[in-house]
């Protein structure tokens, strides 16, 4: 009876496989390998190289997976890498312990906040950006963890490809790559981990989610969700729809934060439509099949959220190459499959709303989205937006950018995710930040703690509150102020003496 044939078999070897990889993973972490800052260096600069020396592959296999553009990808391994400097230029002063704030009372204690990386962390990739997945590993390394590298089983290219040359460059037993598919998967989250990251849907999260609680693990989860653009009238509206557009359509709009559905008037919305048509005509030159989509799957059901709306821009499908036409549709109701669920294509509803105020209470009867978009010049209108909705991030005046920003932290809130990364916040997600209060000896201190040791009495008590009672410790730049004063003081006090000492000896 061969391991297919006996699924009992074939899930012990899983778990077998998984408890092996792991366990391996955490004495590495235990010895200390990835503490070491020289180590981390060594590997984050390793990484740059496996992206720089490999473009052609990675590139391909992007291209076999998702028949992803060139270009697309190479946007991608340009932005990793410069996430990558960013840290190696970064990370020895975030690992250094941060002084916290004294009151007067620990003015002869040492307070300091200490950066523990947490173990051994998981990072399961999405199969629409394989590539910037790789983000939060290198967050996760730069933070001095060992890392499991799970890349999605839709994506077998990509996968097969980080199998292979990744561990070229990087340990491949404190940061090994795990490939399988939904049954591995689950063998893998019975792991015990330090830290979880997921990128992908609202339901897998949950399902991470669930599992991560057998060991109250903590959890990044980004998982997208309807990502509404505002259109304002004061609004540039022919770079609008090129940007609204490019947004729409970058990896075949199979991105989560890609712009969803846009809220604007009557007004707006016919001129929007107009530009947008001349848009995508200089993107694409009304190529029909510019925007293939990743299965069978997704198509069909890009197809079947099609039905009975109405395009006023696109809307061909070829169902053997699963390419859908970039497509505007308009007259879109709440109601409409549409509107229930995160489109992940190229497909853009219209629905028109009489002003900011009621596009602000349409965003607000669903769930809170991963990213906004406000496009407009006026700047009382984008305040009120951005301050009476909740979102993940907002870009003003464009789309996606805000991801590619390094000190700007990206993350969800709600269904659209917890936790957040990219920059410090990549490194911060990855430690635990180490309370550490290192009192002395002093006779002084110790008089004072004798107002805390028995017997008991009100005086003590007493004293003890008033000791303790919180008040504003000393601002350190005016003490370095007041430094420089007495400093120059002497300084000069000396120097006047000095002459004047000269003076009376002549």
């Amino acid at each position: 009876m061969t391991l297919l044939n006996d699924p009992s078999k074939f899930s012990r070897m899983i778990q077998d496989q998984t408890t092996d990889i792991v366990t391996t993973a955490r004495d590495a972490f235990n010895k200390g390998f990835t503490k070491n800052m020289r180590y981390r260096l060594k590997n984050l600069k390793n990484f740059i190289k496996f992206l720089e020396e490999n473009e052609k592959e990675i590139i391909e296999s992007m291209y076999e997976d998702l028949r992803k553009h060139r270009e697309e990808a190479r946007l991608e391994i340009l932005i990793a890498i410069n996430h990558l400097k960013y840290l190696i230029n970064n990370v020895r002063k975030w690992s250094e312990p941060d002084m916290a704030e004294k009151r007067w009372i620990d003015l002869l204690d040492g307070l300091y906040i200490y950066h523990d990386p947490l173990g051994v962390v998981l990072v399961m990739g999405s199969w629409n950006v394989p590539l910037l997945t790789l983000v939060p590993v290198t967050g996760a390394m730069a933070a001095g963890n060992c890392v499991v590298i799970k890349p999605s089983h839709t994506c077998p290219a990509f996968g097969n490809m980080l199998a292979r040359l990744l561990p070229k460059y990087l340990d491949p037993i404190c940061y090994p790559v795990f490939l399988g598919g939904i049954e591995e998967t689950n063998q893998l989250l019975n792991q015990r981990f330090d830290y979880i990251y997921y990128t992908g849907g609202a339901t897998v999260g949950k399902i991470v989610h669930r599992a991560a609680n057998k060991y109250l693990t903590p959890t990044t989860l980004e998982l997208g969700g309807k990502n509404p653009v505002f259109i304002d009238s004061s609004a540039d509206l022919e770079m609008t729809a090129a940007r609204v557009m490019w947004g729409k359509c970058f990896n075949s709009g199979q991105a989560c934060i890609a712009p969803d559905y846009v809220l604007c008037t009557k007004q707006v919305e016919k001129e929007f439509i107009q530009h947008a048509r001349t848009a995508l005509a200089k993107f694409f030159n009304n190529d029909p099949r510019c925007c293939p989509i990743v299965n069978d799957f997704h198509f069909k059901r890009l197809q079947k959220l099609l039905r009975g709306l109405n395009v006023v821009i696109g809307g061909r499908v070829d169902p053997l190459d699963n390419c859908v036409e970039p497509t505007v549709v308009s007259g879109v109701s709440l109601t409409d499959p549409i509107m229930q669920e995160e489109i992940f294509g190229p497909i853009l509803p219209i629905i028109t709303v009489n002003d900011f105020k009621e596009a602000v209470n349409f965003i607000n009867r669903g769930e809170k989205p991963l990213a906004l978009y406000i496009f407009t010049k006026n700047a009382v209108v984008r305040d009120y937006v951005i301050d009476n909705t909740s979102s993940g991030g907002v870009t003003v005046n464009d789309t996606l950018m805000h991801l590619i920003v390094e000190s700007l932290p990206f993350g969800g809130v709600g269904l659209s995710g917890m936790g957040c990364y990219k920059g410090k916040d990549s490194f911060d997600t990855f430690v635990h930040k180490k309370s550490v209060l290192v009192k002395n000896f002093s006779k002084i201190i110790e008089k004072a703690n004798e107002m805390r040791y028995p017997p008991y009495s009100s005086r003590k008590t007493d004293i003890l509150a008033f000791l303790l009672k919180y008040r504003r410790g000393p601002s350190w730049i005016w003490l370095f102020y007041f430094s420089i004063f007495f400093i120059g003081f002497v300084v000069g006090f000396l120097i006047f003496n000095y002459f004047a000492l000269l003076h009376y000896t002549k």
